[in-house]
């Protein structure tokens, strides 16, 4: 019997907002430093939430906002901000 296998896509486990700060938290936690494992979990929540409202709500074209929070993106603090508070989230520091 040959095995079948699907493309695993964290976004298939970020249902509700609780999974979405822990993927985010742990994101921040993990990061080494340039942000890329914080906008890749941006990205992420965004996909699972819904990009084009999410680009609605922020004031930026679904496209751009794709490529903002892309692999190669770099989005300024600003849009990371509105695409966190957008998401119903706040950013904290602590120590």
């Amino acid at each position: 019997m040959a095995e079948t296998f699907t493309r695993w896509d964290v976004t298939d486990h970020l249902r509700t907002e609780e999974d979405a700060r822990l993927y985010l938290e742990a994101a921040f936690e993990e990061d080494l430093g340039d942000g890329r494992l914080i906008r890749a979990a941006l990205n992420d929540i965004a996909r699972a939430r819904n990009m084009s409202q999410l680009a609605r709500d922020i004031g930026m074209t679904r496209e751009g906002l794709y490529k903002s929070l892309s692999e190669n993106g770099n989005p300024n603090f600003n849009t990371m901000m509105k695409v966190i508070r957008a998401l119903g989230m706040r950013l904290r520091v602590a120590s």
